[in-house]
């Protein structure tokens, strides 16, 4: 389906899915398999060798995984999005992907406990430090950031104060430094709010049982 045709409501439903044609089943079947078969030699040494799309083996991809990733993607309004286990997993995920020894990024300080235990605690233990500034303090956060700075990262509500980011505000400062702007949007869900359509880069989402991460179609994922 060509998402750009449908409202939230609809996409919310049916976004991502690709009507199984065997069975014709409406709601999305649950894959319960580690290993997928191949049309032929060719065509698993394509998939391995990235030339293809499709299915390799479980812990790489999963056709309902998958769906749930382009349906997170279509209401986001972004190009792509990747599931993992938790929202911990996603974020730190995200960061090491970007980041490298000895690279730093700068976050609001109105963080989730675990969020910042992970950048405070865990990160610096593998070379990656976080340079902490107040929500929506426009001028300490520039202040922060210098040549070894990769990224920012805000929530678009910060929890437990519930204090809201200015989203634009952060995009604005992200494309003076080109830096991507990281945005978890847990208590934003994208009927909401969609953090991309106010500058952000990349959006994280907690979900009941996995976590997520949008990309927007300006980035290269």
């Amino acid at each position: 389906m060509s998402e750009k045709n449908y409202r939230l409501e609809t996409l919310a439903v049916h976004a991502g899915q690709e009507i199984e044609p065997t069975t014709l089943a409406r709601a999305v079947p649950v894959y319960r398999t580690t290993a997928f078969n191949f049309k032929s030699s060719e065509h698993g040494a394509n998939l391995f060798a990235l030339k293809e799309f499709g299915n390799i083996y479980a812990r790489l991809m999963n056709p309902t995984n998958d769906v749930l990733e382009k349906r997170l993607a279509a209401l986001d309004g972004g190009a792509a999005a990747l599931t993992m286990s938790s929202g911990t997993a996603v974020i730190y995920f995200t960061l090491t992907n970007i980041m490298r020894q000895g690279d730093e990024f700068v976050s609001a300080s109105n963080l989730y406990g675990g969020t910042y235990t992970q950048f405070d605690a865990i990160l610096p233990q593998q070379g990656i430090t976080v340079r902490f500034a107040p929500v929506n303090d426009f001028a300490a956060t520039e202040a922060a950031i210098n040549g070894k700075t990769r990224a920012i990262f805000i929530e678009t509500i910060g929890n437990p104060v519930l204090d809201v980011a200015d989203i634009e505000g952060y995009a604005k400062i992200a494309r003076k430094h080109h830096l991507p702007l990281i945005v978890d949007a847990t208590f934003t869900p994208p009927s909401l709010l969609r953090p991309i359509e106010y500058g952000a880069d990349l959006v994280i989402h907690s979900l009941s049982n996995g976590s997520a991460a949008t990309a927007p179609a300006s980035a290269a994922s």
